[in-house]
């Protein structure tokens, strides 16, 4: 890879990473050696260049640098998930009781007093 081209999505070392939210991409990238986390920020300011993620990967690349050693893993039991997966978790056997409506300006009603 030249030094001016960026990686392509598919070479990223996290699979994930568009989808990752900010708040766990330090925790996602402790895994990573300096190398991939070089890759991760050259990508990063070729498309998003999102200064908040930017600065986390600067940071955890500047530790490497200075002798921070990858720890953990990358891909956590827990992945995050897209608001667009799936839908309502709602089905007739998890909904409420029936509403009943109130009486009045109801005509079929019994109990209303005519």
């Amino acid at each position: 890879m030249a030094q001016n081209e960026s990686p392509r999505h598919d070479d990223l070392p996290l699979a994930d990473y568009d989808h990752l939210p900010l708040g766990t991409l330090p925790t996602r990238i402790n895994g990573l050696d300096e190398t991939g986390v070089g890759q991760l920020l050259a990508y990063e300011r070729a498309h998003g260049d999102r200064l908040p993620v930017v600065q986390v990967l600067e940071q955890r690349l500047e530790a490497l640098r200075n002798g921070a050693e990858p720890s953990g893993s990358t891909n956590p039991a827990t992945p995050e998930k897209s608001q667009s997966q799936g839908g309502s978790p709602v089905s007739p056997a998890t909904s409420g009781p029936p509403v009943n409506p109130p009486s009045q300006g109801d005509p079929t009603n019994p109990a209303q007093p005519r």
